[in-house]
């Protein structure tokens, strides 16, 4: 009988359960592997096991996540685990956030080593990197089969609670841990090494990573205001009343184009917010304070804008992926583009 006991934790596709027609499923458990538990329990040693796998969808927790993790926590605890693995995500946003939280809360609240795979733009990697192991993975489920190997050492790892190495040896995600090592060689001959082969234009690698930015340049100012044609685009998620597109609270996979044609102010019986990162009460009760429809109509009547819009965008910004929100940004740019529209607001929350 194996000595480490693991659980596995899954969404509703990897679970086997269906795809986002089952998203909004509660979570419950099943004995031993489920799908890529099969694979993953042989890359583990031969005293580890998969005790059970507990399977929630993506949507009931995105959307009930308070609720969701103290029911997932609950049954995972119920398997008294030595272990937690959950995914791989890859890029799948609303999973990859449901891994990372219930990682989280499992370390905290039963104390066993946990660890998780995404892609590193997935938005719940950057939001659980630095609390827990997460393993790079490719964007896809196409990568399965290097995700699990490379899942499986570094579980090995944990549950037998030896060394960790650096990132780069383990392949997890880096964590902004820094630590003091010895090294044979001291640091300004390593300096001028890397500056040496950087004048020569060759590869290194540096001890101290900087963050990355985008840098975006800026388009002229508008010359005439009062002949323009200025959209509206919120990453505040405005939606018509009942979210008709099914915009997802968090991680959203999509963005919505609504007409307001005719449109003079966002009432709280004909819109409300999709967004979950931020209290909706203020945006329901005046969507306006979000997406300002009513200030923008008084700028178009008194001629300080040429014209309104007639179509707005909207999508939710809350742990939506870089990869996801510059997909949408050029997609409604060439929209827009294409609407001869001059500016754009963007709002946010």
């Amino acid at each position: 009988m194996a000595s480490i006991r693991v659980v596995h934790y899954l969404n509703q596709f990897f679970g086997q359960i269906g795809g986002e027609e089952k998203a909004d499923i509660t979570p419950f458990s099943k004995d031993g592997p489920v799908g890529p538990g099969t694979a993953l329990e042989k890359a583990l040693d031969d005293d580890m096991s998969i005790i059970g796998t507990v399977i929630c969808g993506d949507t009931y927790f995105n959307e009930n996540i308070d609720t969701a993790t103290e029911e997932v926590v609950a049954l995972i605890a119920s398997f008294k685990p030595d272990l937690l693995i959950a995914g791989p995500a890859f890029n799948a946003g609303r999973y990859g956030f449901a891994c990372g939280a219930v990682c989280a809360a499992v370390q905290e609240r039963l104390n066993i080593p946990v660890l998780t795979g995404m892609y590193e733009e997935n938005p719940g990697a950057d939001m659980y990197k630095k609390e827990i192991y997460i393993v790079k993975t490719g964007n896809s489920a196409a990568q399965m089969r290097t995700a699990i190997p490379a899942m499986g050492r570094l579980a090995i790892r944990l549950a037998k609670g030896e060394v960790v190495g650096s990132p780069a040896e383990e392949g997890y995600l880096a964590r902004g841990i820094r630590k003091n090592v010895f090294h044979e060689q001291r640091g300004s001959a390593r300096a001028v090494e890397m500056l040496l082969k950087k004048i020569k234009g060759e590869s290194f690698d540096t001890e101290y990573p900087m963050p990355i930015f985008d840098r975006v340049t800026p388009r002229p100012a508008i010359k005439n205001l009062s002949q323009a044609k200025i959209a509206l685009v919120t990453s505040g998620g405005i939606v018509p009343k009942g979210n008709p597109d099914r915009i997802e609270s968090s991680s959203a996979s999509k963005f919505g184009r609504y007409d307001i044609s005719g449109i003079n102010n966002l009432t709280a019986e004909t819109f409300e917010t999709a967004h979950g990162g931020y209290d909706p009460v203020y945006a329901n009760q005046d969507a306006d304070r979000v997406l300002p429809v009513d200030v923008m109509r008084k700028l178009e009547q008194e001629g300080i804008i040429g014209q309104l819009h007639n179509i707005y965008y909207a999508t939710v910004g809350n742990g939506t992926s870089v990869a996801n929100a510059k997909k949408y940004a050029h997609a409604i740019g060439e929209e827009l583009k294409q609407a001869q529209v001059d500016g754009i607001i963007l709002t946010s929350t």
